[in-house]
């Protein structure tokens, strides 16, 4: 039974796996990016600070998917950003436009609870169903 949270963590060897659904492909990207965030810093404890504007570019809607987590990444690891809400703005099959809502990463306040190290082309796969979409990634932690 899927709850509300819109994603699911699963295990891999030696990683992490994130299955997220939604109503339209929007929802499905934002709920993988929650996701993420919820293997490196406790749910909740951002605020929303500060926004960050986020535009990348893949060849179809799967590298597209790796490629804005990886860029969410990197604003963790070069700007120690912590987010805790993602607007998308625009979404096409190549392209996507979101603002990513968060603050400075304030480590006696956010409980940093692991590391991803990058997003994987390990059994990806983004597709339509019945309900919407949905999209599984593997994350390198």
């Amino acid at each position: 039974m899927r709850d509300e949270t819109g994603f699911e963590i699963f295990a891999v060897t030696a990683d992490k796996g994130i299955r997220a659904w939604g109503r339209d492909l929007p929802e499905v990207f934002v709920n993988a990016a929650r996701g993420m965030w919820s293997l490196m810093v406790e749910p909740g404890t951002a605020r929303l600070q500060e926004m960050l504007p986020v535009r990348v570019e893949a060849g179809d809607r799967e590298t597209l998917l790796v490629a804005w987590l990886n860029e969410l990444l990197y604003l963790h690891e070069a700007e120690e950003f912590v987010a805790a809400e993602f607007a998308i703005k625009e979404l096409t099959d190549t392209t996507l436009e979101a603002e990513v809502w968060g603050e400075r990463v304030d480590r006696a306040r956010h409980a940093l609870v692991g590391h991803v190290k990058a997003a994987t082309y390990h059994m990806l796969q983004v597709s339509p169903t019945a309900g919407g979409w949905e999209a599984q990634i593997v994350v390198d932690v």
